[in-house]
């Protein structure tokens, strides 16, 4: 490829698969000689690439679509890289009338899995399907694994902010996009206290009453020396800038999940009604070792019931986290 080209990649959501479109950020970056990367998102999702020093520049989509239009159309891009492949992002890049590649959702394998339990899917990661779509470019796997950065105001000062927390902590991400993708939280107040070290529970606005019911449920005496939370009190870059000094993740299926991975942490991963064969596991940071992320998981003929989650079981049963041997992960924490 000639030099001086303009690339667009597109992945609008969410924080967790634009986390996994990192690998191809840096090989476009790094492999293309003059390239001016260009990267389009939601606006709300702006803090997980605002740090990252592979992007030139981020568009944000704010839902007017003629508005997007028109600023991506003034940059003249010589090609698109389509991470999202949806109506939206397809008829962006219709639109700008451009070369363009789309990585692969496999829908239709993914549908059989759900519905029928047919498992067709490849043994492949969602992140070398997402690299696939730049080969074209001449881009290949750096087997780097995912990036996530953080900027120097978001460095948590965990001394002043929890001083009483000790240096081998565990950080607890309780989040999830949907509630069968998360520990029911009276069990996960059973997982906390069966943690030998100090754990730090994670997540954002929304898990902010949860964690204070998780709180009351481990009794006030044991909460003030052994779970602390932080859930609704820090921005991403800080949730991640705490899982970066952390000893160790506990995480769903979920954005911070990804994030961990990136920041290479050993990672405890708790399954729900979703798979790890829908490609979307921890990355490891370099093909060449071994995963840290250890996952656990209840097998079930009803699982997944989707790849992407309920608000509550289909089933009414909820075996798939119900049903997770606590004192199993507990004892898997060094």
């Amino acid at each position: 490829m000639s030099d001086s080209k303009r690339i667009l990649i597109i992945r609008l959501s969410s924080i967790g698969d634009i986390v996994l479109t990192s690998p191809v950020i840096r090989c476009v970056k790094q492999q293309l000689e003059g390239v001016e990367l260009h990267y389009l998102t939601k606006k709300q999702n702006h803090s997980v690439l605002s740090a990252n020093p592979y992007i030139d520049k981020i568009h944000l989509f704010n839902g007017e679509l003629s508005e997007t239009l028109n600023a991506l159309r003034s940059e003249k891009f010589d090609f698109i890289i389509d991470l999202h492949n949806n109506l939206r992002s397809n008829l962006i890049t219709k639109r700008l009338g451009v070369p363009s590649k789309a990585f692969h959702k496999l829908n239709l394998k993914k549908w059989l899995f759900t519905t029928w339990k047919w498992n067709r899917l490849p043994k492949e990661h969602i992140v070398d399907r997402y690299l696939a779509a730049a080969n074209s470019l001449g881009v290949i796997n750096d087997t780097a694994g995912l990036d996530f950065f953080i900027a120097n105001k978001n460095v948590v000062d965990l001394s002043q902010l929890l001083p009483e927390l000790s240096q081998d902590f565990v950080a607890y991400a309780i989040g999830g996009l949907h509630a069968t993708k998360r520990l029911p939280t009276a069990k996960i107040a059973k997982l906390c206290q069966q943690i030998e070290q100090d754990v730090v529970l994670l997540g954002g606005p929304d898990d902010r009453e949860t964690a204070k019911e998780i709180l009351d449920l481990i009794g006030e005496e044991q909460a003030i020396h052994r779970v602390f939370h932080l859930c609704g009190q820090l921005n991403l870059q800080q949730s991640a800038s705490v899982i970066k000094q952390s000893k160790l993740v506990i995480c769903h299926d979920s954005g911070l999940m990804h994030i961990a991975a990136a920041l290479d942490k050993e990672i405890r991963l708790i399954w729900g009604n979703t798979h790890p064969d829908f490609g979307m596991y921890p990355y490891p940071k370099s093909k060449a070792r071994q995963s840290k992320a250890q996952s656990f998981q209840v097998e079930l003929s009803c699982r997944p019931c989707s790849k992407i989650g309920y608000e509550k079981c289909p089933k009414g049963h909820f075996r798939c986290m119900n049903d997770h041997d606590l004192t199993t992960i507990a004892k898997s924490i060094p």
